[in-house]
């Protein structure tokens, strides 16, 4: 699973280059993706969108000890 970090920049990315009018990006591994559409790169975002809301609403692991003493 990609980080929330990770996710905004990819969003970034694909929202660049959407405004530019381009259908080919490359991501952070190097691999080249040619969307077909305007309408399947919009889903794309759409995609990583609902990826980080999920990211920001993950509940945070927490651990709380607690000792006694047994007798």
């Amino acid at each position: 699973m990609a980080t929330l970090a990770e996710l905004l920049a990819a969003r970034e990315t694909l929202a660049a280059a959407r405004y530019d009018g381009v259908r080919r990006v490359r991501d952070q591994n190097g691999e080249e993706v040619e969307y077909r559409s305007d309408s399947e790169l919009r889903r794309a975002i759409a995609a990583i969108d609902r990826e980080i809301a999920a990211a920001q609403r993950a509940p945070r692991s927490a651990f709380r000890f607690s000792t006694s003493k047994g007798l």
